[in-house]
């Protein structure tokens, strides 16, 4: 048995991808793996237990009659659930597998609900509610933030959404219906700019931890936050985009005809459940455009922390990498 496990642990290593995340496709069924939706429901023991089994193969245990299937199911549980730097586990509502579901539900509405400047008000704020959630809970750990910051980025992340769905509501009132449309996106676009940013402020003044290609610490740059802040910033946008651009022309086309008249207090639902078929593909999509370990070259790296790594390493490090969140 003991012989057993020392060559399932020398012949199988938990932490090396599955899929070679150099690639967009590999990354996009690394991410179609790991913010499936299912994995919301499995029970928090489960989760537990998917942990402790990961931790046990990364200590060079696997355990007796443990197949390769299971391992990788609790890889793709942890990953789900547990923060990549911090091993702790995240919020429900904040891990990327919740997306579909809440995002689903939050978009559809948006994109139903856009005529009153009420309505507009209500479902920004619950909007930017929910992102807060997201960007607290995928922030790169290394960096705490004060609660007072989480204060400030909420509310200035929600004043962005509402002043500019309320302006551009106002703006669109004699512009053509399907103009109108679309303000949920300019909405979302503009918050996401704020939010994503001000959530993580910690990162861009104080630096992020910065790693050599084997995992060795070698300082903190700020250059290298706003690197990967501004990567986040665009994937958000991009999950997005499709259904709250493309959706808007789908439902102006089809209100047109006279069966989707009759049955106006269904139009809701069944924007939520196209939503929900976008974000599906959307949101493993966003989240491989860029690989999640980023890397910057030393030379666009601060001076100080350039000459740091030279004088140490000299040219040895061509490039420094780092975790960018999600």
């Amino acid at each position: 048995t003991y012989a057993k496990m020392a060559t399932d642990s020398l012949s199988f290593d938990i932490d090396s991808p599955r899929w070679d995340q150099s690639t967009f496709v590999g990354r996009l069924k690394h991410f179609l793996n790991i913010t499936d939706p299912r994995t919301v429901l499995v029970p928090e023991k489960e989760l537990d237990q998917a942990k402790a089994l990961v931790e046990s193969c990364r200590a060079g245990l696997v355990p007796p009659g443990s197949s390769q299937e299971q391992l990788l199911y609790a890889k793709k549980l942890y990953d789900s659930a547990f923060h990549p730097d911090s091993g702790e586990k995240m919020n429900l509502i904040g891990r990327m597998s919740f997306q579909v579901p809440g995002g689903m539900a939050i978009t559809g509405c948006m994109l139903q609900f856009y005529r009153t400047v009420p309505a507009v008000v209500f479902w920004q704020w619950v909007n930017q509610s929910f992102n807060a959630f997201v960007n607290y809970t995928n922030r790169n750990a290394a960096s705490p933030i004060s609660l007072r910051q989480i204060g400030v980025a909420y509310v200035t992340a929600t004043s962005a959404a509402l002043a500019t769905a309320v302006g551009l509501n106002l703006y669109t009132k004699r512009a053509p219906p399907l103009l109108a449309r679309w303000v949920p996106f300019a909405a979302v676009a503009a918050a996401n700019c704020v939010n994503i940013p001000m959530m993580r402020q910690q990162e861009i003044i104080n630096g992020i931890t910065v790693t050599d290609e084997n995992n060795n610490e070698l300082g903190r740059s700020r250059r290298a936050a706003v690197k990967g802040i501004a990567q986040v910033v665009l994937s958000r946008i991009a999950m997005a985009a499709p259904g709250m651009i493309i959706l808007p022309i789908i439902m102006e086309r089809l209100e047109k005809f006279t069966f989707m008249q009759r049955i106006r207090v269904l139009h809701g639902p069944l924007q939520v459940l196209l939503c929900g078929g976008f974000l599906l593909f959307m949101v493993p999509a966003a989240c491989a455009l860029f690989p999640q370990r980023c890397s910057l070259a030393l030379a666009d790296l601060e001076v100080e922390l350039r000459d740091s790594i030279m004088a140490k390493h000299g040219d040895k490090v061509p490039y420094v990498y780092f975790n960018k969140g999600l």
